[in-house]
């Protein structure tokens, strides 16, 4: 293996479920009402338009998915303010993991040709050293497309110049690990940094970058 391909949100910063659950209790808003939402939104069904995947393909403004967002929670009984939104849902995740963010400088240090793959919400992200983490970024609202679409994967493996067998994928959904499988990558579905270690450890074996100042976390590098 020659490339490390990382998800952002739930892998690079705290879980997403995380974040989310202090946004709701911040609000009022129910957890239940949230989730009935966007379950719909994100597996929508054959032919149905959902106002998660055109936002995170760049085709619906931040602005207009906000107002979508908010609509369809007072539909289900729980009132939001419209404005800013998104960015106070997800701001817990303004701060990186930072044992891994440093597992992936030290792989890229190590000569792992390094990719940041992330589904974009039209949020914010702090890009404070990602000129040292990575070899490439791929931001789906930037590029027109999402994950788990087999093309945003195979525009990440051109940009960092690797085949898909020589290749690990990381991301905390399954489905997404498993549209990159499919297409020849080995996946690893994130819960922790020590189970992913583990599972890098068996795809770069003898690798000493994943172990390596992992008892300090507090670096990016």
């Amino acid at each position: 293996m020659r490339g490390l391909i990382a998800d952002w949100g739930g892998v690079l910063t705290a879980p997403v479920h995380v974040a989310v659950r202090r946004w709701v209790e911040s609000t009022g808003v129910l957890h239940d009402h949230y989730l009935a939402v966007v379950r719909r939104w994100v597996d929508p069904g054959p032919g149905v338009s959902s106002p998660v995947h055109l936002l995170e393909r760049g085709e619906m403004s931040l602005v207009d998915f906000e107002r979508e967002l908010a609509s369809a929670l007072a539909a289900e009984g729980s009132s939001v303010e419209a404005d800013g939104l998104v960015n106070a849902m997800f701001a817990d995740l303004a701060d990186y993991e930072r044992s891994m963010t440093s597992l992936v400088g030290r792989a890229r240090a190590a000569g792992v040709r390094t990719a940041l793959l992330s589904n974009s919400w039209g949020n914010d992200y702090d890009r404070t050293d990602w000129d040292e983490l990575f070899d490439a970024v791929v931001i789906s609202g930037e590029v027109g497309m999402r994950k788990p679409e087999p093309e945003i994967f195979t525009l990440a493996l051109q940009r960092i110049g690797l085949p898909a067998r020589e290749c690990v994928f990381v991301d905390d959904l399954q489905h997404n690990v498993q549209a990159a499988t499919r297409l020849g990558m080995a996946g690893v579905v994130h819960r922790s940094y020590e189970d992913t270690a583990r599972e890098l450890a068996g795809h770069f074996p003898g690798a000493p970058w994943i172990r390596a100042g992992s008892e300090e976390p507090g670096q990016l590098l």
